[in-house]
């Protein structure tokens, strides 16, 4: 991408964003057209609003609000009230074991499906019946066996990431040239020293990508484990200022969730960019 290109990007989404920003302000600021209420009703949904405005919290109440948040990000006053960032780590952390799990297991796996056909034939009934099952569907019993919230929303995590690396890596790894592997043996290359040799590097970019769409799907899984299970995490954080009425909380949530889901799609972006187009 030439830079002339990027800049005339980079100006056209600010554009948007403020073009975003004020129809929301305008929608939100205005009376009779849109659902008003009462002064008493405002306290309770943590806005400054008062009567005639919108019941919708505007970009300024938002920016207030989380404002607020950032002075304070991380201070525990106990089991339901506790800090953003403290929050947003738990959540961070749950979904980066699990991911890890996932790593440790999808990724030696699919190689041994991708070299061998046999394994494949043998393994792809198992898959393809579980693959379609929900992650959420696996928390009740995850909540009885495991009998611990915070582990069963890891084990979820780590269920939902299993399949897209697992997939992608099996078909990258089958996916290499047999000409590449046939001169490998010529040469008399080990099994073990051609797969990280040969097979591995050629198959990264789609192993990258199966990473890139399960980091994706976790940490959209995340939230909604937190929701079911409680106690912890942005997912529950929302969950629970819904249940306090506050709307201006829970569209900070949404920003968050947005935020730290593009930032590690963006970090397995550019590892793929590296292994494909190394610099």
């Amino acid at each position: 991408m030439t830079r002339s290109l990027r800049l005339r990007a980079a100006l056209i989404s600010v554009l948007i964003f403020a073009a975003f920003i004020g129809s929301w302000h305008l929608a939100t600021r205005g009376t009779g057209a849109v659902a008003t209420m009462t002064p008493e009703y405002a306290k309770l949904m943590g806005l400054t609003a008062t009567q005639g405005k919108s019941a919708m919290p505007g970009p300024l109440d938002v920016g207030a609000k989380l404002w607020e948040h950032m002075r304070r990000p991380f201070y525990d006053n106990g089991p339901n009230d506790k800090g953003l960032g403290i929050q947003l780590g738990y959540s961070i952390a749950r979904v980066g074991l699990g991911y890890l799990l996932a790593v440790v297991v999808a990724i030696p796996l699919g190689f041994l499906i991708g070299m061998s056909p046999l394994l494949n034939k043998a393994l792809d009934p198992f898959i393809q019946i579980l693959k379609p099952i929900s992650p959420l569907a696996w928390m009740p019993l995850a909540l009885y066996t495991i009998k611990d919230s915070g582990l069963s929303a890891i084990f979820v995590i780590f269920i939902c990431s299993v399949w897209p690396m697992l997939l992608n890596t099996a078909f990258g790894v089958a996916s290499v040239r047999k000409e590449w592997i046939n001169v490998a043996r010529t040469l008399e290359v080990g099994t073990v020293r051609r797969a990280f040799t040969v097979i591995l590097p050629a198959a990264a970019p789609t192993i990258l990508t199966g990473m890139r769409i399960s980091i994706g799907i976790a940490w959209l899984v995340i939230v909604a484990a937190e929701m079911l299970v409680g106690g912890t995490g942005l997912g529950y954080w929302i969950w629970n200022e819904w249940n306090n009425l506050s709307i201006t909380n829970i569209m900070i949530g949404i920003l968050l969730i947005g935020l730290v889901g593009m930032l590690l799609d963006q970090i397995l972006a550019r590892a793929t960019r590296l292994v494909t187009f190394p610099e």
